[in-house]
C-alpha cells in the first residue's frame, strides 16, 4: 500500500470518528407494538436472555426510533473503521 492510499484511509477514519461524535444518544433494541385491542408502543431489549420492555406511548416513539437508528449507524461506522484499521495494521501504520 502506497503513502497516498494510507493517507486516504487515515482521512476516512477521521471522518468516521467525527460522525461518531455527532450521532447523539444510542439504544440497542427495537420498537414493538403490543396488545390485542389497544396496541401500545414499547421499546424492547433482550439482555442476558431476558426481554426488558419500557412503555413508550405515542409521545416517545419518535425519539426511541431515532436512538435505535443511531445505534444502527454506530454499528455501520464501527464495521467500516474496523476494516480500515485492519488494513492499516497489516501495513504496520498508526491510524
Amino acid at each position: 500500500m502506497d503513502k497516498k492510499e494510507i493517507a486516504k484511509k487515515k482521512r476516512r477514519i477521521r471522518i468516521f470518528q467525527k460522525r461518531l461524535g455527532e450521532l447523539g444518544p444510542v439504544m440497542r433494541g427495537s420498537i414493538v407494538r403490543i396488545g390485542t385491542r389497544n396496541k401500545q408502543f414499547y421499546f424492547s431489549l433482550n439482555k442476558a436472555g431476558k426481554t426488558k420492555l419500557i412503555y413508550l406511548g405515542n409521545k416517545r416513539v419518535d425519539r426511541a426510533r431515532k436512538y435505535s437508528e443511531n445505534y444502527k449507524k454506530l454499528l455501520e461506522i464501527v464495521e467500516e473503521m474496523t476494516i480500515l484499521n485492519m488494513e492499516l495494521l497489516k501495513e504496520d501504520t498508526r491510524p
